[in-house]
């Protein structure tokens, strides 16, 4: 899983604003809280608009703060059940703003395609939680997987960037407006 690999060299790049929030006696509750209402926030104001490029790097600052707050939570040696509660629990409404604020686009668009595919990500994201704590409540352990919270999270916000960018693929799914080229 890539984002276990990151992880440390992440927690390396964030360790001095983690020391700043710890002297400043900031709660990574706080940290969590605000993280996922700026991308509750972001999404719900920049992907229905089709303000996808700068919808995608306003939520990925704020989707940071999932890589500040477990690190704060264990500096501060408080890291514990509710604490990884409450961040899963930010996780789903985040990943339902994402994929609904993009399903939204696409349902205002009538395009009846990238709107299903919206939908089956976003139910997909939430099964995949679900499944999760349904395998741990019995006492097993359910830490399989090809991805973890960041991969999808950051394919998906790349790929609403890309049709910015002029890569053609992308291009031709990209949102009215802003994103597509003109036709000739």
């Amino acid at each position: 899983m890539i984002g276990s690999q990151l992880r440390p060299v992440v927690g390396r790049l964030f360790d001095p604003l983690v020391n700043v929030l710890l002297r400043a006696g900031v709660s990574p509750d706080a940290v969590t809280l605000t993280g996922t209402l700026g991308v509750v926030a972001a999404a719900s104001w920049f992907f229905p608009r089709g303000d996808f490029l700068v919808g995608a790097f306003v939520i990925t600052a704020f989707v940071l703060t999932d890589t500040i707050d477990g690190a704060l939570a264990r500096k501060k040696g408080i890291s514990g059940p509710f604490g990884g509660w409450l961040d899963s629990t930010c996780d789903r409404v985040a990943d339902g703003a994402i994929f609904g604020s993009i399903a939204f686009y696409y349902a205002n668009q009538n395009d009846d395609t990238l709107l299903a595919v919206s939908l089956f990500v976003l139910v997909a994201s939430l099964v995949v939680s679900y499944e999760k704590a349904r395998a741990e409540r019995p006492g097993l352990t359910c830490n399989v997987g090809i991805a973890e919270l960041p991969e999808p999270l950051s394919i998906t916000l790349l790929a609403t960037a890309l049709p910015a960018f002029r890569v053609p693929a992308a291009r031709s799914a990209a949102p009215l407006g802003a994103s597509r080229a003109p036709s000739a």
